[in-house]
């Protein structure tokens, strides 16, 4: 076939459609497609040498994805590749217009998306075009200064709501980047990896926001698709730096995940090629923390765990592609996982974390499946296959399988539903049904016996649906599965219930999904005649003579299900005669079951159900709403499947019923008709939906009825008629498949030849799909004409009369010719022509032709015949005109009337919508259905055709690029006038009709705007109110649409903007009319929320020029289309540099034009505010703002609204940044720089404090005081730079003299730097704009405002320091002024005067360090708990990214002394704050300041404040944070925990030694006398904790073995219960615990952990020994994979718990046994033989007998040693009966008896008993039908007595 095709195509098609070949008409669609393609090859190639992207490129890729979209990938290899390679060029044009960038790039992605169809000799790359695009979108310096608006960044006006959308819509340019990089990735050269690896590793700084984006930058762009011998090249250079970095990595940052993602993918394109092994552990232990499951009873979150949590498709990529292998060690540990969380999966427990475990569960199995698609049956292509030694073998699968189905079956019953379960099962029961299948059935039987618990029901259900398929079609694993299928056929039967909706629903996609699987044919008969049959299909053959029976039982079912839903019973007479929403959800459920059903039957079967059917629908008589739909349904199923059996007995029957009522001559003339007449009216209408040809006979009696019933008086009676003579057009004009068997040709053969019941679960045969299509013949054309000339003619002519107004008609009378005008454009709209009429010239003008392609679809229009979509076109004028005169308030009619000129313009035989909601549900079918494991679209045969069919409606659907003519232009024109009529009603339906129409014809956008912004025209006085909000509307477009107010292109804005504003003039506009205020929100915030900046260079580079001449003189179809010769490729780039020059003009303009509306005095407030917010939009990088707004900018910094001031700030921000003058950069070698001679050899990777970046440090020895020293100071200002390793090309700002002048005179000022300068300068101007900066905005809400600081850092450094003068007495007096809003005012000034100086020279800088120093010393004395966070982020912001060395008098200033207790422990805290802020900026670039401060606070831990304290711990975070254990890490030179710890250590000697409660009496004030030591170090301790604190969620990694010295001394101190009223000291004990517990621990410092809590849990305070177990929970389910994979650690474990049972203290033997069973079922220890027999030992210890005691005599409270062996014994016995609660093992009956045997032994024996006894009743009652047979019956008496509570009566 292949090759026959290549020839008639000449070139082999990459990969087309396969569908499009079995279409009725596919041998018209090759040559179809070679002509749209040529004309697509020659004028896109040309569009490109012509250097005309716009309509030219963009108008040609629109249709090469059309033609994707249309017939796949159907051109020649050669092709492909230059179609990417051009578009790659296209795409990366550095200032291409972003949204043209995202369409291409979506179209890109599309050519990308088949990787296999090109492998890496046929296409290369390069990857640096695609990152510098990803770096200007995704990190654009100029967006937020308001310079470039992305589709959707956040405005300036919006609220959290919106933003949230933004989020959304933001998300779409990066997520459509993301993916063409990812489409990219498999194609970038085998260098890239290095070259990437150099790029990126100088931003690895752990402690900098860059490290994030170096890491997302790897995870996006690495590529891992290499072949094995260049893996030199690929992932060997970074796998070991960048695990052995996630291994160290303790604390979740956020870039730990795209690590994570980055060695999943890794992972699964190498399986084979790497070793996991040693990481599997660490691996697992990862993904059980980050599932974030709740372990213990107080357990704290750390809140970056949830919120940086794995990404679960990602693991579960990861997990299934280091399964197999030879070691089989992943498979162990993913048991392992599942065994420790399957509890986690029981109904009864939910959570937030609830949500992952069901992914995880749906996913991984789906996971498996395509890795062993992959593995077995995918056609091998250029991408490396998996080695034999690495694919998953039988056993694998086996035990992947079991391991999952536990939890699976838990999962069945969720509260979340059960359809992640029913997908794992799906996919579960594709590899191993004998496994899975099973254990379903056992749940589903007995669900379908019980009445009482539906939830089970249709959880069951919905799972047997998922495994459908593998069931039926049996198997060698599974041969049994089929003799299942009826049992569950007829037992599901009774779900079909009027009362319970979902489970009516459910069932009915059970028998449905079922039915569609099987063939229903009785082969009882088989049995004798043939013997070649197995036992089971023996079996199969005798079950199969009851499918008569159940088919019969079901329409019983169904007809009791019909007469309790009659209207009558449903509901009273006075409500809704329509039907409810669930009552049409039930006819759609019905009707396609029994369709299925019928099309599955043999003849016999049919005939049976005809029969009944027939005689239920002909002896009842039905309503028409409800119960007559259903039961017409049934019938129409009927008809479908055999229409001449059906027809035969239903037309008749209906004709002369109809014809008996209709013979009295009233009938006719009534408004009620007769029951009878309308039942068996919509009967016929129903049953005539069938295939066309077997209409024929019955024409006569047909037509007779039509005339009869058309006219008639009554409304529900002539829209039946209607809904008739549309389904006979309908089926006499369409094609379609008349049938969808799931064997071609039906069953009609005799058993003896042909056997159904092998064709069980047999998928359909792509190529021998056999389709039958109606094809309309002439006779059935013929038919469809006469009806039209017969009935639709003297319609068009009576409403034709009408409009002239020669004939009267009453209103109902032009609705009813209406509806029949409408009814049958519907019915025959295909056989209809499109409209005609001229194209209209002169819309856009371009060098390539820009014509519509018309697609065949099987209809071939007859010339000859009369077109009457034109006669309905022209007829519809004329009425609308004539009504919209005479009577405006005939709603209904314009309603009809919109609705036919929506399917005049549209309608070519089916509806977008239906095509759309039919798309999606053939999606969720093939979904619920398919076999993902073999692929190759073995999907069942109705799938397919019904795939066909939706192809062959794509094709008829495809109407984008139409030519816009002059019909069209009529119609709109009248859609625009029914838009803005008086009746809201008519205005939205015909605007919705009216934006589908913009949407399709190209350009006509550009006609219609300036009609529509006539009605908002101010000069213009005749608009009405209604008119005016219409046009409003008709400019806002809905959600999907089109929006006329913003379509990118600056003739269309230039029109609209300034119309809206001005419409504020109109005499129309009414600000007291709350729509119209809203109305004008609304566009205002759509235009906001939709612009993205519009290009206004439209350049095509020389590159792209040659890509596109080879794409036209190469390959094949060639095209027509000449290559354009040296004149047209001039006069193509003078029109490029006329077109560029233009849109700079057109921009220039609009902002004339705004301006212009702003300084109209009459202008409404609201107006003012909308045309500001236009300017605003209208700033950009790449063209400076012009004059007259940047003096309206400025100005307005002093406006009285503060709307407008806001705005202000932002765009003069922007206009500073848009005249700053560029500063020289010059190349450095850093190597020089350190004068460090020996340099570094290379291949040795070391990070951090190295010798030679010692240079970038702060040394005060060496700080820049005097002149010379400045300008020989190399000053870099990026923190990361150095501190992995040096960038290629270093680049530093040159010398002073070679930057731009500073404090330039007014003479060498441009423009606009004097209007600025004059404004800035005149004292007036500043000391107003001050005023109003330091008003409060809202009262407590206000925050440091970026924006404004981003205004003073363009002043100071555009201006340098010509504002000081002026400015510096104001900062005098905000300074000491404490209100909160001049604080913060004066907090922006100096951080952007900080930040603004960094090209000063030495004396300007010297001068304003003079004058700023006093003014920080004075505000951080008068700081207050409103302003301190804003003076934090205000130092913050001017440490960022800078020197510190140039910074070092701020740093000194900051250092004096930030603890001194002048000002009270609230300015301590304060300024400990504000130097945080400074320092943390600095990162590592600090150590001497940061070792100066750790010196200055450590005599200071011992602080009695609480907030100082707090601060403190905060701070010393923040000192400690580069010292972190990673890998290749020199030890660093800033302070390190080691040492601090040991210091600290010693003085808290005094509690560590000392065996007494530790109570915290310290009394809060100073005292005068010293305090003794033991006081000083509870103090120290109270810091010390704020800092463990503080630590355990910002640190990278955990100094586990200093944490560990401290952990005696905690545990001393935490309290057991929780109680609040605890003080502070034992709350943060207990914090910390909770938080260290939950802490990453390694293989060598499990034993260290371990020792420390053996050594506490023989302490002498029972609550030190009572939290060693709580402890011991949760660090042992948190690194669980990690000591499981340590024996030894385990063995010390359980040691430590067994021993722990035997405690003294009650408390602690019961909290070791809920330890002891936790770790039993999360499968961490296994109840073994030798702990069970250590267990019974110790119960059987005798107790000393009870002596008499006589009354008052003091009972001895210590326990005897045997009492608490006893109970240890017991206790043991207890914990592993509640170690397993969802299930019975083989050991519990036994351990059971044994328990029971101590039910009267003495307290606190007899408790536990009970206790344990009560609980494994409740855990086990759900499934105890399931558990009892575990039981002998002897057991069994014993446990009904125990479990059987006391009488209380007694």
């Amino acid at each position: 076939m292949k090759k026959a095709q290549s020839d008639t195509l000449g070139f082999v098609p990459q990969k087309d459609i396969v569908y499009n070949k079995l279409l009725p008409y596919a041998d018209k669609l090759d040559d179809e497609s070679s002509e749209i393609l040529s004309r697509i090859k020659g004028n896109l190639g040309r569009a490109v040498q012509l250097r005309e992207i716009w309509p030219g490129v963009l108008f040609w890729t629109r249709k090469l994805s059309t033609y994707m979209r249309l017939y796949g990938r159907k051109f020649s290899k050669e092709d492909h590749v230059l179609f990417i390679k051009l578009l790659y060029e296209l795409v990366t044009i550095p200032k291409l217009e972003i949204s043209m960038m995202q369409g291409l790039a979506r179209l890109l992605i599309n050519l990308l998306k088949k990787k296999e169809l090109l492998s890496r000799e046929d296409l290369e790359l390069p990857w640096r075009p695609l990152y510098e695009l990803h770096d200007r979108i995704l990190f654009s310096k100029t967006e937020h200064l308001g310079l470039n608006w992305f589709p959707n960044s956040p405005s300036p006006r919006s609220s959290a709501k919106q933003v949230m959308l933004k989020l959304v819509q933001r998300c779409s340019v990066e997520s459509v980047l993301k993916t063409l990089v990812k489409n990219c990735r498999p194609y970038f050269s085998e260098s890239a990896t290095q070259e990437m690896l150099d790029e990126w590793r100088p931003l690895l700084c752990p402690f900098d926001v860059t490290m994030q984006r170096a890491i997302s930058y790897f995870e996006l762009f690495l590529p891992t698709t290499l072949p094995p011998k260049l893996h030199h090249k690929g992932f060997k250079l970074w796998f070991d730096e960048l695990i052995n970095l996630w291994v160290s990595v303790q604390n979740l940052p956020s870039w730990e995940v795209h690590l994570v993602n980055l060695f999943a993918r890794l992972a699964n394109d190498n399986i084979g090629y790497i070793d996991w092994d040693p990481y599997i552990p660490k691996i697992f232990t990862r993904i059980l923390r980050s599932l974030n499951l709740p372990v213990g009873t107080s357990q704290m979150m750390v809140p970056r765990y949830v919120t940086n949590a794995y990404d679960i498709s990602h693991v579960v990529l990861w997990v299934s592609s280091l399964l197999g292998g030879p070691s089989k060690q992943t498979q162990a540990q993913l048991s392992g996982l599942f065994n420790s969380i399957t509890s986690f999966f029981h109904p009864s427990n939910h959570g937030r974390w609830l949500m992952k475990l069901m992914k995880l569960l749906q996913r991984l199995p789906a996971s498996v499946v395509r890795r062993l698609h992959r593995e077995r049956y995918r056609k091998p292509s250029w991408l490396t296959p998996i080695p034999d030694t690495h694919k998953l073998t039988e056993e694998d699968i086996t035990e992947f399988v079991q391991s999952m189905m536990q939890p699976v079956l838990l999962a069945m019953f969720s509260k979340t539903g059960s359809l992640d379960a029913a997908q794992a099962l799906q996919n579960l029961a594709l590899m191993r049904p004998e496994l899975v299948i099973p254990p379903v059935l056992e749940k589903t039987y007995p669900a379908l016996e019980t009445l009482t618990e539906p939830h089970q029901l249709t959880a069951t259900l919905s799972c047997m649906i998922g495994v459908a398929r593998s069931l039926v079609s049996g198997g060698q694993r599974f041969p049994e599965g089929p003799t299942h299928m009826l049992p569950l056929l007829m037992r599901a039967l009774p779900g079909v219930d009027p009362n319970d909706f979902s489970k009516c629903m459910i069932t009915f996609q059970f028998i449905a999904t079922f039915v569609t699987l099987v063939p229903l044919v009785d082969c009882s008969s088989a049995l004798h005649e043939r013997t070649d049959l197995t036992e089971v299909e023996r079996e199969m053959c005798s079950a199969s003579a009851e499918f008569e029976d159940f088919v019969l039982q079901f329409m019983d079912r169904c007809f009791a299900l019909i007469d309790s839903s009659t209207l009558e019973q449903t509901r009273e007479e006075t409500e809704t005669e329509k039907m409810t929403h669930l009552e049409s959800l039930v006819e759609l459920g019905l009707s396609s079951t029994f369709s299925t059903i019928l099309t599955q039957c043999s003849l016999d079967i049919f005939k049976v159900a005809l029969e009944k059917v027939f005689n239920f629908a002909t002896t009842n008589i039905f309503e028409t709403r409800v119960a007559g739909r259903m039961v017409a349904d049934m019938c129409r199923a009927a008809a479908k499947c055999h229409p001449a059996e059906s027809l035969k007995v239903f037309v008749p029957h209906c004709c002369n019923a109809i014809n008996q009522i209709a013979v009295n001559e009233e009938v006719l003339n009534e408004e009620e008709l007769d029951k009878e007449f309308l039942w068996n009216l919509q009967l016929l209408s129903e049953v005539t939906r069938v295939d066309g040809d077997k209409l024929i006979p019955y024409r006569s009696d047909l037509v007779q009825i039509l005339q009869l019933t058309l006219h008639l008086k009554c409304k529900q009676g002539y829209i039946l008629a209607c809904n008739l003579l549309h389904h006979i057009l309908r089926s006499t004009a369409l094609i379609y498949p008349t049938e969808y068997c799931s064997v071609p040709g039906g069953f009609h053969q005799p058993v003896c030849d042909y056997l159904p019941i092998k064709d069980w679960g047999r998928p359909g045969d792509l190529w021998n799909l056999d389709i039958r299509w109606h094809v309309p013949s002439v006779e059935e054309i013929s038919l469809a004409f006469y009806l039209l000339d017969l009935l639709l003619q003297p319609e068009l002519q009576r409403l034709q009369r009408f409009s002239k107004g020669e004939q009267e008609m009453s209103r109902d009378d032009v609705l009813q010719s209406l509806t029949i005008v409408q009814h049958c454009l519907l019915g025959a709209g295909s056989l209809m022509a499109p409209l005609k009429g001229e194209p209209i010239p002169g819309l856009v003008h371009s060098l390539v032709s820009l014509d519509e392609t018309t697609l065949y679809t099987g209809m071939d229009y007859d010339k000859t015949r009369e077109n009457y979509r034109d006669a309905i076109c022209n007829v519809m004028k004329e009425l609308l005109h004539y009504i919209l005169e005479h009577s405006e308030d005939d709603t209904k009619s314009l309603f009809s009337i919109i609705k036919i000129i929506s399917d005049l313009l549209h309608f070519k035989g089916s509806h977008k919508h239906e095509f759309d909601s039919r798309w999606k549900s053939f999606n969720l079918v093939k979904k619920s259905m398919e076999n993902r494991l073999h692929g190759k679209k073995q999907h069942i045969r109705a799938l397919l055709i019904d795939r066909v069919m939706l192809q062959h409606e794509l094709r008829k659907l495809t109407v984008e690029g139409c030519q816009y003519r002059t019909t069209h232009q009529e119609l709109m024109k009248d859609l625009l006038r029914l838009s803005t009529s008086t009746y809201s009603q008519i205005r939205s339906r015909a605007q919705s009709v009216l934006f589908t129409a913009l949407g399709t014809y190209n350009f006509c956008c550009r006609d219609l705007i300036p009609h529509v912004l006539e009605f908002l025209n101010p000069d213009n006085n005749s608009v009405t109110q209604q008119q005016f909000k219409g046009a409003l509307y008709c400019l806002l477009g809905n959600h999907s649409g089109v929006c006329l107010a913003n379509l990118h292109d600056w003739e269309c804005i230039a029109l609209t903007w300034p119309g809206i504003v001005r419409s504020g003039l109109s005499s129309a506009m009414s600000l007291e009319k709350p729509s119209i205020v809203r109305l004008f929100d609304d566009l205002a915030d759509k235009i906001h929320r939709q612009y993205e900046t519009i290009g206004i260079d439209f350049s095509i580079p020389e590159e792209c020029c040659a890509v596109a001449k080879l794409l036209m003189t190469t390959g094949s179809p060639f095209p027509n289309e000449p290559v354009p010769s040296e004149e047209e490729s001039e006069e193509g780039l003078k029109r490029q540099k006329l077109k560029n020059f233009e849109a700079v003009e057109k921009y220039k303009g609009l902002i004339g034009d705004l301006i212009d509306c702003l300084s109209n005095r009459n202008m409404p407030w609201k107006f003012e505010h909308i045309s500001i917010g236009f300017l605003s939009l209208l700033l950009r990088d790449d063209h400076q703002l012009p004059l007259a707004a940047v003096t309206f900018f400025v100005k307005s910094l002093n406006h009285d609204s503060l709307y407008v001031r806001k705005v202000a700030i932002s765009a003069v921000a922007g206009i500073m940044k848009q005249i700053k003058r560029p500063h020289k950069k010059v190349l450095v070698s850093p190597n020089e720089m350190s004068k460090y001679c020996e340099s570094v050899e290379l291949g040795r990777i070391a990070v951090g404090d190295r010798p030679d970046n010692q240079w970038l440090q702060y040394d005060s020895s060496k700080l820049p005081r005097k002149q010379e020293e400045w300008e020989q100071c190399v000053f870099v200002e990026k923190t990361h730079w150095g501190y992995y390793c040096w960038p290629r090309k270093m680049l530093i700002y040159a010398p002073e003299e070679e930057q731009p002048k500073q404090n330039l005179t007014r003479e060498e000022m441009t423009e606009r730097e004097l209007i600025i300068f004059d404004h800035f300068t005149d004292p007036v101007f500043i000391s107003q704009f001050i005023e109003f900066l330091s008003l409060e905005d809202r009262k407590g809400k206000d925050k440091f405002s970026p924006r404004r600081f981003c205004l003073f850092k363009g002043l100071f450094r555009n201006f340098g320091d010509a504002f000081l003068t002026v400015l510096q007495p104001h900062m005098e007096r905000l300074v000491s002024d404490s209100h909160e809003s001049k604080q913060r005012c004066v907090a922006e000034i100096i951080s952007g005067l900080i930040r603004g100086c960094k090209h000063w020279s030495f004396s300007k800088v010297e001068s304003l360090w003079e004058l700023l120093c006093p003014l920080l010393r004075t505000a951080l004395s008068n700081i207050t708990i409103e302003t301190y966070a804003d003076w934090g982020t205000c130092i913050a912001t001017a440490c960022e990214s800078r020197d510190p060395r140039k910074l070092h008098r701020l740093f000194e200033m900051l250092m004096e002394s930030p603890v001194n207790g002048e000002g009270g422990s609230f300015v301590d805290a304060c300024r400990l704050y504000v130097l945080q802020g400074g320092l943390a900026q600095q990162e590592w670039r600090v150590p001497e300041l940061l070792h100066r401060l750790l010196q200055y606070l450590e005599p200071k831990l011992t602080q009695v404040y609480k907030n100082v304290r707090e601060r403190i711990g905060s701070v010393l975070t923040y000192i400690f944070m580069i010292d972190v254990n990673l890998p290749f890490t020199q030890p660093t030179s800033s302070p390190r925990i080691s040492d601090f710890t040991e210091r600290i250590l010693l003085k808290l000697k005094p509690l560590t030694e000392g065996d007494e409660e530790i109570q915290n009496h310290v009394i809060e004030e100073n005292e005068v006398e010293e305090q003794d030591e033991r006081t000083q170090a509870i103090k120290l301790l109270k810091t010390v904790l704020k800092w463990l604190i503080a630590s355990a969620g910002r640190s990278f990694t955990t100094a586990v073995p200093e944490q560990l010295q401290l952990l005696p001394l905690l545990f001393k101190i935490a309290p057991v219960e929780n109680d609040d009223s605890y003080d502070e000291l034992k709350r943060d004990a207990k914090t910390c615990l909770s938080l260290m517990s939950q802490g990453l621990l390694y293989t060598d410092q499990i034993p260290l952990v371990l020792s420390v809590l053996k050594e506490i849990a023989g302490s002498s305070s029972w609550h030190a020994r009572y939290t060693v177990l709580t402890y011991l929970q949760i660090m042992v389910f948190y690194n669980l994979f990690t000591f499981m994979s340590d024996q030894k650690a385990v063995k010390d474990v359980r040691g430590l718990v067994i021993k722990l049972l035997e405690d003294e203290q009650l408390e602690v033997r019961e909290m070791a046994a809920t330890t002891l069973s936790g770790f039993l079922q999360c499968n961490f220890l296994s109840m073994d033989a030798p702990m069970q027999a250590h267990f019974e030992a110790l119960c059987k210890t005798r107790l000393p007998k009870k002596r008499k005691r006589e009354l008052g005599f003091v009972v001895d409270t210590i326990p005897s040693a045997d009492l608490v062996r006893r109970h240890a014994g017991v206790l043991g016995l207890s914990a592993c009966i509640l170690s397993s609660p969802y299930d019975v093992p083989t050991w519990m009956p036994q351990l059971l008896m044994d328990l029971s045997a101590h039910l009267n032994d003495t307290q606190p024996i007899e408790m536990t008993v009970k206790k344990t006894l009560s609980n494994f009743r409740r855990t086990h009652h759900d499934n105890w039908q399931q558990h009892k047979q575990q039981f002998t019956d002897d057991q069994l008496l014993v446990l009904t007595d125990l479990l059987v509570s006391p009488c209380y009566y007694a």
